[in-house]
């Protein structure tokens, strides 16, 4: 098994520096593509610069500077779009240059934990059904500060969840994927689902991805810290409209809940319930960012959904007694 980290890029050649060389850290070995949208700033003699010292490099550790470790990627690759695609694109033809068996997804202005890929595929070994695997992130500052970190899910270090539970597990918030910086992806798969859509770029593309590759096999879950994400007001998903973003995770919930398998099918709630369980959550994070504006306009009558109300405290209280429930997932032992 091989991995393929897929760099996406664009004018932020400072912090994709960082995203690659948390990539040439990893301790085993994988394949490095970088994609860059056609930046305009000096990315592209960076990263050209770069792979000519990597491939003409004896010791690949003392071109590279002697503060990273000898890196142990197998190539490094850079894609550069001819006009600007968007992210979805771009994350589409690094994956298309890629030759890994497993892609690991990675944004520019996120970095990985040097054992990332090794406990990945320690995970993904024993459990061969898997189609992807994700991970505890780190949230962090534009100083590398540690925020908060997404919860963990179970006990133990990691556990599958069969294909026949994930689409209902995603519904009702029990089973977050997560963002690209947490997941891999096997490449067959990836490109069968379709890869990501250019509709919903940079807002729910990499969900919209993850509901397809669902149809194809079982999850894995690593409740270990393997991402760092950078909450910042530079991210893509910054400049679109709260509304925007709500409307948006509407559609996603709504193609999950098309996609719930029998098994679940007596269970599920009115998808009027989901939706303003999803107008609640997105009030809540109005006036957690302050814009009262938006939060007035949403506060009625979402605020007073009793079944709302009831799904987002049921998530909270699943999450925290995950491991009571067999209903959604099968553990699986994981010697990492």
């Amino acid at each position: 098994m091989e991995f393929s980290v897929v760099i996406t890029t664009y004018n932020r050649r400072n912090l994709l520096q960082r995203a690659i060389h948390s990539a040439l850290n990893q301790t085993i070995q994988c394949e490095i593509i970088v994609a860059d949208d056609c930046s305009s700033d000096d990315t592209q003699d960076y990263v050209t610069n770069l792979c000519t010292a990597f491939q003409s490099a004896s010791n690949s550790r003392e071109v590279l500077g002697r503060e990273y470790s000898a890196p142990k990627a197998s190539r490094l690759v850079y894609h550069r779009n001819e006009v600007n695609k968007g992210h979805a694109a771009t994350v589409n033809a690094g994956v298309l240059k890629a030759s890994g068996d497993w892609i690991k997804f990675l944004d520019d202005d996120d970095y990985l934990n040097p054992h990332c890929l090794e406990e990945m595929a320690k995970a993904i070994a024993l459990c061969p059904s898997a189609v992807i695997c994700s991970s505890i992130a780190a949230q962090v500052n534009e100083m590398e500060v540690e925020l908060n970190r997404t919860p963990q899910l179970g006990p133990g270090l990691a556990f599958y969840t069969p294909q026949a539970d994930l689409h209902y597990g995603m519904l009702l918030e029990l089973l977050p994927l997560g963002t690209p910086v947490q997941v891999s992806t096997r490449r067959d798969v990836f490109l069968q689902s379709g890869g990501w859509n250019s509709e919903f770029d940079a807002n729910c593309d990499d969900i919209d991805s993850w509901i397809r590759i669902a149809q194809f096999g079982d999850a894995i879950f690593l409740n270990q810290c393997l991402a760092y994400r950078t909450i910042w007001s530079g991210a893509y998903n910054q400049k679109f409209s709260l509304q925007k973003r709500l409307d948006t995770n509407i559609s996603m919930k709504k193609k999950i809940y098309n996609l719930v398998t029998e098994k679940h099918r007596s269970k599920l709630p009115a998808f009027k319930d989901i939706e303003s369980y999803l107008k609640l959550h997105w009030t809540l994070v109005a006036f957690k960012q302050r814009k009262i504006q938006y939060f007035l306009y949403m506060l009625y009558p979402t605020i007073f959904s009793f079944n709302a109300w009831q799904l987002l405290f049921a998530a909270v209280l699943f999450r925290q007694n995950y491991h009571d429930n067999s209903d959604i997932c099968k553990f699986v032992l994981v010697e990492l």
